[in-house]
């Protein structure tokens, strides 16, 4: 191995050769060439046992969040230590991989100019190809990361980059970025614009460019999100940042879903046939904006692929596998991935190649095709770190959805009850007015990136101080007058919902558009802990009304008429427990976590006015408005 350490030094003389310990060395900064020129930047961490002297398979990740800087998940519930990239390159290249890590375009040392997952599907392919040419590679790669790291698989795959065998896609991998990611049901979610903020703010620091470092620390991101629909090119908080700003404008304005939403990189399931025939993990977490993702490329890609396809779903925040608790809700210490597997993330992982990669016989990682935890059951009381004790447990299953799930209708009445029968009512809607200055505020769900203002996970749907666009008097947010609440009666016996939760609405506007939410939540009754009960949020869904016939061709509304919508939120799991109430929450914001629609029909980002819109929601004989519950069977 040390020759051919050598010879890669050779070729490139500028890369730096560092010893990372007695067993490994690595060579920092080796130049990949692209197709059109560009040359990336690239760790390649080689092991030094004197019996390795053959090629070996390749452990590979691409990450636009410095190739040399730790990964915030790179922990296990025994060890909280974040560790650096050189100790996870460590415990695989002691196992006789060969490690890569590589800078993605226009990051760090890498060359070009960064436009956020666009060039990613090419990028990842040609250095596939560059790592399958070289003398120490045996031509087998996996692939692992979380969050972008996993979109970066699931874009090199849907282009069939050579090599790829084995995948561990974590918090990632767009099976459609337009319905989940940077998009949902027509909205924009603004989590792309403090993410953009941020890592721009990172970058100028890491490239000494102090005077754009300043003007990008000098935005007051706060003022800025109070007043989103004013944003526009030159005039946004990214402005001090033109390669950021353009992106995500273009993001933000291409509403429609057209051949820039299906290009590889943002559109797996357009390329599903395209993947190589390599074993996959698909894991996300239920208060992950990527759980969508994950179980529609479980699903799409088991049913074309013959190599084994596995799907996790656990109670985690973005990446959080090894914490015990999302947001304000506890489920227990068995919720971690360390528990549930037995191992540490990096374990098992490890585990994974050895079984796929290497081909390792009697490789100790076994996976049940999906496994899911299904949240609840837990005694609600607050625990010592002050969260409610929501518990859980795992389930294993052999498919997704799950084989047996029943649909169960739940009416909405006009008296603000959930049935299973319809309202008898022949001519009946309930209305709010809906002022995108005043939205209703995001209080947890599927969010990352998204801090100070807005955080995932479970909550109790209560305005506080910490929640971003709260106002005084701080009120529940069933108290508000833009939000319809609609709760089932007591229950007699426990329900299981696991799967997609959809909702059926006969809504009308005064306006020609506008958007209309729901939201999920577990209620709690009364307790000595929470003498208001507790409404934990569980997943949501939005949709601009625009849409509501084809993402490809939007209409607007004629105000005043009834048009029937579909809403689909995130796939969920929980257990509502005997004596608590399903409750879904109806209104037309959710923000910061999506835009603003100003309820003009005007083209998404390019705003210059705003509406209050007065929408009706009608629950009768006629247009009997509902949501459907996945309801699932006795576990076997």
């Amino acid at each position: 191995m040390k020759k051919t350490i050598r010879a890669a030094l050779d070729a490139q003389p500028q890369a730096q050769l560092v010893e990372v310990s007695d067993s490994c060395s690595m060579l920092r900064n080796l130049m990949v060439p692209l197709r059109d020129g560009v040359a990336l930047a690239t760790d390649v961490y080689f092991p030094l046992d004197p019996a390795l002297e053959d090629a070996l398979p390749v452990v590979f990740e691409r990450t636009p969040y410095g190739k040399h800087l730790p990964s915030r998940s790179e922990l296990s519930a025994d060890d909280p230590h974040v560790k650096s990239r050189a100790e996870v390159a460590l415990h695989f290249v002691q196992q006789g991989y060969i490690v890569i890590f590589q800078d993605c375009r226009g990051c760090y040392a890498s060359q070009g100019v960064f436009s956020k997952y666009i060039n990613e599907a090419e990028d990842g392919f040609d250095t596939c190809t560059w790592i399958v040419a070289q003398p120490w590679s045996n031509g087998r790669i996996g692939t692992m990361g979380l969050s972008y790291a996993a979109h970066n698989q699931a874009a090199l795959a849907s282009l069939n980059a050579p090599g790829v065998v084995a995948m561990f896609l974590d918090s990632g991998g767009f099976s459609s970025a337009f319905q989940g990611g940077i998009r949902q049901g027509g909205a924009f979610e603004m989590k792309q614009a403090t993410w953009a903020l941020n890592r721009a703010l990172e970058l100028a620091l890491a490239r000494g460019d102090d005077d754009t470092a300043a003007r990008l620390r000098q935005v007051d991101m706060q003022d800025w999100m109070s007043r989103s629909t004013e944003w526009s090119i030159g005039h946004s908080p990214l402005s001090a940042a033109p390669e950021y700003e353009a992106y995500f404008f273009e993001q933000w304005a291409q509403g429609n879903f057209d051949d820039y939403w299906r290009q590889a990189g943002l559109y797996a399931a357009g390329y599903y046939d395209n993947f190589p025939p390599a074993a996959m993990v698909h894991m996300s977490s239920w208060y992950d904006p990527y759980s969508r993702s994950a179980s529609e490329n479980y699903a799409g890609l088991r049913a074309v692929k013959q190599a084994p396809v596995h799907l996790i779903l656990g109670p985690w925040i973005h990446g959080n596998r090894s914490f015990t608790y999302s947001g304000d809700a506890d489920f227990g210490p068995s919720s971690t991935l360390d528990a549930y597997l037995g191992a540490s993330f990096l374990d098992v992982r490890r585990q994974w190649f050895d079984r796929h990669l290497k081909q390792v016989q009697g490789a100790t990682l076994s996976l049940p095709p999906v496994s899911i935890f299904v949240m609840g059951g837990g005694s609600g009381r607050r625990n010592a770190a002050g969260r409610i004790d929501h518990g859980g447990t795992w389930r294993t299953e052999q498919d997704w959805p799950i084989p047996g799930t029943q649909s169960g209708m739940f009416f909405l009445h006009g008296d603000g009850t959930l049935q299973r029968q319809p309202s008898a009512e022949e001519d009946f809607a309930l209305q709010y007015r809906y002022d995108p200055h005043q939205p209703v505020p995001t209080i947890g769900g599927a969010v990352t990136s998204g801090e100070p203002y807005m955080f995932g996970g479970a909550f109790d749907q209560q305005e506080s101080a910490q929640v971003f666009g709260a106002t005084e008097p701080y009120r529940a947010l069933a108290e508000r007058d833009d939000v319809l609440v609609f709760e089932s009666p007591i229950l007699e016996h426990d329900v299981e919902v696991s799967g997609v939760v959809r909702a059926r609405f006969w809504v009308a506007s005064d306006c020609v558009d506008t958007d209309f939410t729901f939201k999920l939540i577990d209620l709690y009754p009364p307790s000595e802990d929470y003498p208001q009960g507790y409404a934990l949020n569980l997943t949501d869904g939005i949709l601009r009304a625009r849409y509501r016939d084809s993402w490809e061709n939007p209409s607007l509304m004629e105000p005043g008429k009834c048009y029937e919508l579909s809403i689909e939120a995130f796939p969920i799991s929980n257990l509502f427990l005997r004596g608590h109430r399903i409750r879904i929450d109806i209104s037309s914001s959710n923000y910061p976590r999506f835009d603003c629609n100003p309820n003009t029909g005007e083209p998404d980002g390019a705003s210059t006015r705003t509406e209050v819109a007065t929408n009706r929601i009608f629950m009768d004989r006629q247009r009997p408005s509902h949501v459907v519950l996945p309801l699932a069977p006795a576990r076997r």
